[in-house]
């Protein structure tokens, strides 16, 4: 069998990490198997439908590297496809025309609520002829079967059975002409051979309805997996509506692609114990036998300690894209200290690349700081700016520019002036790069440049003068 899997989002809203699971679920199935992945945009629904979540669709899916071998085919350029198929299902008995309204519906359902009974559609138009003529508007319903079963084995969680006689004769197409989700979905599928249906468990009871259509039209029945839902901190699940995250704000954000994965493919599947996995060790692994039936949590904590493990381990990565960082700021590099020995330092320290890029280009361009008030209020007194004048002078006289004679001075100073280490360094930071936290100060101090640093003590303690002298 070849293997054929697809993604198939609604272009409703921005992805979000269970649409993300889904695909790079069914993108590791096809490569495992020198199979066949598909990009499929669902955008039948127009009144939703836009073509900014579509672009965003398959920026995500390129940020991602989950490369597709088909597509990107749009359901919206299909229509007169699926009607021929609708006029067959009419003209075979396979489908009929509706012709209730709204208030018709309603006093059905009323009923059927006041009997304790499910409320379905009462098949009171499955028997008109197909003669009649009206000229009153109309749905098309599939013709479901009225008796027996209809079961699949699902790949995660076995066997699933539905009775007929539950389930209801599925609107295929709307008063407007246009098909439906339920009806498109299983065309699609048929005309692009597709295997295996990876997808969300939210999907369970649109498995039978479709597989009895894919079943009146002589269609071959992929294989299916439901997938469990993704929650949020609050234990809501993962949607367009609650998660407003968009996954390229991750981007923006400083995430790696890798990290992203590497963190998709762990909710809800497992190999041991084993937490990271390069994309190779992904597509070997992968099975459907290891995916839990429970819900999975989002943890965002998880995720950076994550990002945080590929910025220092694919340091080529995180090279080129802090190259770009510093592009679309207009700031030289060659201003500046070594790159990688920047990020050596650095970026064990660091969670994200905007924190990294945050943490290093003060190193690299002219920066004038505007000092925190509240850092005045908060550490800074007179005898800040005594320290800092007998540091200046400390820095100024050393020949041997290097991070072990940079913190001798520190240390030097601490013991002269009775001072902790703590009160001297806290006013170096806030002189240097405007922030009272970042690696050892004599690593800040050497990157930066005797220069450079020299000068940002000398503007920090002209702008301490209207606090401290009269």
């Amino acid at each position: 069998m070849f293997i054929k899997t697809r993604f198939a989002p609604s272009p409703t809203g921005d992805l979000h990490f269970g649409n993300i699971r889904t695909a790079f679920y069914s993108w590791l199935y096809a490569k495992q198997n020198n199979g066949s992945f598909i990009l499929r945009i669902e955008d039948t629904d127009i009144s939703r439908s836009s073509d900014v979540f579509s672009k965003n669709i398959i920026k995500t899916l390129k940020w991602l590297n989950l490369d597709w071998n088909e597509g990107p085919y749009f359901q919206s350029k299909r229509i007169n496809d699926y009607q021929k198929v609708i006029n067959f299902m009419l003209k075979n008995d396979l489908a009929y025309k509706c012709y209730c309204n709204s208030e018709v519906l309603n006093t059905i359902k009323k009923n059927q609520i006041l009997k304790g009974e499910k409320p379905k559609y009462d098949k009171r138009c499955r028997s008109i002829k197909k003669s009649f003529q009206s000229f009153n508007k109309y749905v098309v319903r599939f013709k479901n079967p009225i008796s027996g079963k209809v079961s699949f084995n699902d790949l995660v969680r076995g066997k699933i059975v539905f009775n007929n006689s539950e389930l209801d004769d599925l609107i295929i197409q709307r008063e407007n002409g246009i098909p439906t989700y339920n009806f498109c979905v299983v065309i699609d599928d048929i005309y692009s051979n597709i295997t295996h249906v990876i997808r969300g468990e939210d999907h369970i009871n649109n498995t039978p309805r479709q597989i009895n259509i894919l079943s009146a039209l002589n269609a071959k029945i992929p294989y299916y997996s439901h997938l469990s839902m993704i929650l949020n901190t609050k234990r809501k699940v993962l949607s367009k509506r609650n998660n407003k995250i968009n996954i390229l704000e991750y981007k923006k954000l400083g995430y790696l692609p890798e990290a992203i994965l590497n963190y998709v493919v762990r909710l809800g599947w497992s190999h041991g114990n084993q937490e990271i996995f390069s994309i190779k060790e992904m597509i070997n692994l992968f099975n459907f036998k290891s995916i839990t039936k429970s819900s999975s949590v989002f943890d965002e904590k998880k995720l950076l300690w994550l990002n945080k493990y590929y910025i220092n381990n694919l340091k080529i990565n995180t090279k080129n894209i802090l190259k770009n960082f510093f592009k679309k700021k207009n700031i030289n590099l060659k201003k500046g200290p070594s790159l990688d020995l920047i990020i050596k330092h650095f970026s064990p320290h660091c969670y994200t690349l905007n924190e990294l890029f945050n943490s290093i280009f003060c190193f690299y361009k002219k920066l004038n700081i505007n000092y925190n008030k509240k850092w005045i209020n908060n550490g800074v007194t007179k005898n800040t700016v005594f320290i800092l004048k007998n540091f200046y002078k400390e820095l100024n006289k050393l020949l041997n520019w290097n991070m072990n004679n940079i913190l001798k001075i520190i240390k030097k100073l601490s013991v002269i002036l009775n001072i902790s280490l703590k009160k001297i360094i806290f006013p170096i930071r806030i002189a240097l790069i405007g922030s009272s936290y970042s690696i050892s100060i004599n690593k800040i101090i050497f990157f930066m440049g005797k220069k450079k640093s020299l000068k940002k003590i000398k503007r920090f303690l002209k702008y301490l003068k209207k606090f401290f002298i009269k």
